[in-house]
């Protein structure tokens, strides 16, 4: 368990940061508030992404086993 909350936390900095970064630099460009607004949203979206991460990550993963166990058994 402790694995996994280290990768969703860690996985939502990196993620969450770059994706916030790409779309404030194309919507507002790079204006004197640029920092400012860019770590604001960047705060919000990594407060959202965690526990989607932990609750949702799961059920992707079991989805995603599925898919290729069903693959797997008719190859």
């Amino acid at each position: 368990m402790k694995h996994k909350i280290a990768f969703a936390l860690l996985m939502g900095i990196v993620t969450t940061g770059i994706i916030s970064f790409t779309l404030i630099s194309i919507n507002i460009g790079y204006t004197n508030m640029f920092w400012k607004i860019w770590l604001r949203s960047w705060g919000i979206a990594y407060l959202v992404a965690i526990p989607a991460i932990l609750v949702i990550g799961p059920r992707i993963q079991q989805l995603v086993d599925a898919l290729f166990k069903e693959k797997e058994t008719n190859t």
